[in-house]
């Protein structure tokens, strides 16, 4: 697999003759819709198919290899009966070979909201281990406002993927913010504590889920322990009956971090009371914020490097965007982005004329435009970044991957999953 960057004069018809890819593969692969307007700075994932090369008069493999972008160490891992590299004989039969010899084991879960269409979620449920559906919102009584949630239950189990569901302590179905008050009032009185524990439990059996994913955000810093005492009480009721129990957790880089997204979030008692801790390693650039890219990698490291001091690194799940932001330049206060997908920002930079840069601190794509007389500064996930990211997982040794939100279908990434992870299906 090669991640091939635009340069100026590339051509569909070129990437295809230099790479011995057919036209059609590259295009279906990164869902071009216009394959006359490649942009300078633009990723494409080209991935050759493995194929036999038969040796003509005059080969020798530092050629072959170098014709065909890969190492000459490369054909003798897919070729162990080639014992004498100086000495192939005509007509000996070579395996071009462009798969990852070393794949690594990792559970991938997504979230997605009950609107998914049955299309995406086909494309996408081969490639998960989990699926999240959002969200189950809590009451102040304990109760949970329910949801739309059976096609997509129905598919997962079609695909041996892990349905679960999600619970967050939003104010309300309309809002789409997370109440402070609201998570104080159950978690304070012991009787709405344990009844949300055994509401939970029922829609679990009730709908066949099989575990649950407890988000609460933005709690009291005083709720920490009772917090920490609800996952307690959960996980001893849910192991009863084989449930899965998993928590999303800010992005801190220390265990006393200030501010209301973190101090509630007890990282050691999240590694140890529950199945797996998502980690939401996205959102530095946000929708009321200013400019810059959403899940930096620099920044993600950070994180990383004090949650694995905290939790077993078998126990988190990373997070990774599958969106991006559209901010006016310059930032005013109370002003919004336009959050937009990854294909939407090619659209927007093939429609506006404009190259992709790539901050190589960052890894992550971006570029400006300029639309009635007000600049943007558009950022956004592509291949680079992606990949980043999942070798990022790798070397810290997690247990895999979170997107927030697949509910749009974003190619390049399942190709460097597929290329890098070989993906755990645990049911």
């Amino acid at each position: 697999m090669f991640i091939h960057v635009i340069r100026r004069g590339d051509t569909i018809q070129l990437l295809s003759r230099e790479y011995n890819v057919p036209i059609s593969k590259i295009i279906r692969d990164n869902a071009l819709v216009d394959v006359n307007h490649l942009v300078v700075g633009q990723s494409l994932i080209i991935k050759p198919n493995n194929f036999i090369y038969t040796v003509r008069p005059g080969d020798n493999l530092y050629e072959i290899a170098n014709h065909y972008k890969i190492s000459v160490q490369d054909i003798l891992d897919a070729n162990p009966q080639i014992t004498n590299q100086a000495n192939l004989s005509i007509g000996d039969e070579i395996r071009i070979v462009y798969d990852n010899p070393d794949k690594v084991a990792m559970e991938i879960n997504g979230f997605v909201y009950p609107t998914i269409s049955v299309e995406v979620l086909r494309q996408t449920l081969p490639h998960l281990t989990y699926i999240s559906i959002f969200s189950y919102i809590v009451r102040n009584d304990g109760t949970l406002v329910d949801i739309d949630d059976d096609r997509i239950i129905r598919e997962a189990y079609r695909y041996n993927v892990v349905p679960l569901m999600t619970v967050t302590n939003i104010s309300s179905e309309t809002s789409g913010e997370f109440s402070t008050d609201l998570i104080h009032q159950i978690l304070v009185n012991p009787a709405l504590r344990n009844g949300l524990i055994e509401n939970i439990l029922k829609k679990m059996q009730d709908k066949d889920y099989l575990g649950v994913v407890i988000d609460f955000e933005y709690l009291n810093p005083e709720d920490r322990e009772l917090y920490n005492q609800l996952l307690i009480d959960a996980k001893d009721r849910y192991d009863d009956f084989g449930f899965v129990l998993m928590t999303a957790v800010a992005p801190k880089i220390k265990a006393d971090q200030k501010g209301l997204l973190y101090e509630a979030h007890d990282y050691e008692a999240h590694g140890k009371y529950t199945d797996r801790v998502i980690i939401m390693t996205y959102e530095w650039g946000y929708l009321f914020g200013p400019a810059m890219p959403v899940a930096p990698i620099n920044e993600v490291e950070k994180v990383l490097s004090y949650a694995v001091t905290a939790i077993p690194a078998d126990k988190i799940l990373m997070g990774v965007p599958n969106y991006g932001y559209d901010f006016n330049i310059p930032f005013v206060e109370g002003t919004s982005a336009q959050l937009i997908s990854n294909n939407e920002a090619i659209e927007i930079v093939i429609d506006k004329n404009v190259q992709i840069q790539f901050n190589t601190k960052a890894q992550s794509p971006y570029f400006t435009y300029v639309e009635n007389n007000q600049k943007h500064e558009v950022h956004f996930e592509d291949a680079r970044s992606i990949t980043a990211k999942v070798n990022l997982a790798i070397q810290y040794g997690l247990k895999g991957f979170s997107y927030w939100t697949l509910n749009e279908y974003f190619p390049q990434n399942w190709l460097i999953i597929d290329y890098y992870i070989d993906v755990i299906k645990i049911i």
